[in-house]
């Protein structure tokens, strides 16, 4: 990733709203495979959402992850089940993991990840969780996930270069020069149910190996490719009980190597690496605290470090890089609008929250960004709303700052 040189760029963390055609036309895909006609419609799409971003500020845009299946309109796991269909060695199931109730304890030393429905928030607010008036996990359609039953392999090219090439004809058609195209990182990968590899080294390596494939197209193209990670800080929730921080840091630092290993020899100016908490809009209370895994993140062979900042969980974190010497070369891409809220955010808090970070690791290392993907965690209007609060707030602190 480049510096900035004469203003604050935006970009953002990769999901956004589809249409209601697109989504209408993935259930079809389900029956009908992919036609002639959905590449059609997927390719405009993508022309105008690369558009839509331009128009509202943007200046690091993406695909909007179209070429990832949103089952629909609401969907906190696109980012996840769309490896699905680019991996070799998966056997379907007819598992939920939102809803699987199966429990699994970890103990000291010995870290397995427990189910969803087990995590520590959801044990300790049930009934909000339980209650479908909650808000948490309404409308949420019930997707089920494969398990690893032979070796891992990737399979997409196909899918890939679809992505690649939509993305390319979007950037040229509205005059734009850099993209990202968001893909799943090894440790997020490793966390589909495991029934072949015999310890958790080899799967996470397994998933290394396979998915490099996708990374080194994405680069290969002149794209930068961002890492979806949640892996590193989310598990921490999954594991029952609470572990010791040693025993944390020594499971994601096998995540962390794995991840270098899928990243060797590749260019670090075109990986991104995005960190985050989970898009379900819970109270998180039992999220751990970025400070104690900055470390563990910023081993990760990348040129820029995405991670949340908006959300009121996390925004107080801004003070870590009071204390943490980011790596020469290195950018952040600090989320200053929230997936979290209906509430959209003013362009002068957005402007504030920049600043904070401008005025502690230097103007030309910060990328505004969101949290995470506002695709199918927010209504789509509310999602443009909050990317021109963005790009807003981006030139407000852009006049503050230059």
């Amino acid at each position: 990733m480049s510096l900035n040189t004469d203003h604050i760029r935006v970009t953002h963390a990769g999901s956004l709203p589809r249409t209601p055609e697109l989504i209408a036309a993935n259930a079809a895909k389900e029956a009908d495979g992919i036609t002639p006609e959905f590449l059609d419609l997927l390719e405009a799409s993508v022309v105008d959402i690369v558009q839509r971003q331009k128009d509202l500020g943007v200046d690091i845009a993406n695909d909007g992850e179209y070429g990832h299946t949103m089952s629909t309109s609401v969907d906190y796991g696109a980012w996840w089940n769309y490896s699905f269909s680019r991996l070799g060695g998966l056997e379907p199931t007819n598992v939920d993991r939102w809803a699987d109730s199966q429990v699994h304890r970890s103990s000291p030393g010995h870290i397995v990840l427990t189910s969803f429905p087990d995590r520590r928030d959801r044990q300790k607010f049930n009934d909000a969780y339980s209650d479908p008036s909650s808000g948490i996990l309404s409308n949420r359609k019930s997707v089920t996930q494969p398990k690893i039953a032979g070796p891992l392999t990737y399979t997409g090219q196909d899918l890939v270069a679809s992505d690649i090439r939509n993305l390319k004809t979007g950037l040229a058609a509205a005059g734009l020069s850099d993209g990202f195209v968001a893909s799943l990182s090894p440790g997020s990968c490793a966390r589909v149910a495991n029934e072949y590899y015999k310890s958790d080294e080899e799967l996470v390596y397994a998933c290394a190996d396979a998915m490099r494939e996708e990374y080194k197209a994405i680069i290969d193209a002149g794209l930068t490719v961002q890492l979806d990670d949640p892996s590193l800080a989310e598990s921490w929730d999954q594991i029952n009980p609470e572990p010791s921080l040693e025993d944390y840091l020594k499971f994601i630092q096998l995540r962390v190597e794995a991840t270098n290993w899928a990243l060797r020899d590749l260019p670090q100016e075109q990986i991104r690496l995005h960190v985050c908490w989970g898009s379900w809009h819970g109270p998180h209370t039992t999220d751990i605290p970025f400070a104690d895994i900055i470390g563990s993140v910023l081993q990760v062979n990348a040129g820029a470090y995405s991670f949340e900042a908006a959300n009121v969980r996390h925004e107080h974190e801004w003070r870590i890089w009071e204390d943490t010497k980011l790596p020469e070369g290195k950018v952040i891409i600090p989320g200053v609008v929230s997936h979290a809220t209906n509430v959209v955010e003013h362009p002068d808090l957005v402007a504030d929250r920049i600043v904070r970070f401008a005025d502690v690791v230097g103007r030309e290392n910060v990328i505004a960004s969101t949290d995470c993907g506002l695709g199918g965690r927010v209504h789509p209007q509310i999602a443009f709303a909050k990317l021109e609060a963005l790009g807003e707030g981006a030139r407000r602190a852009t006049n503050r700052l230059w």
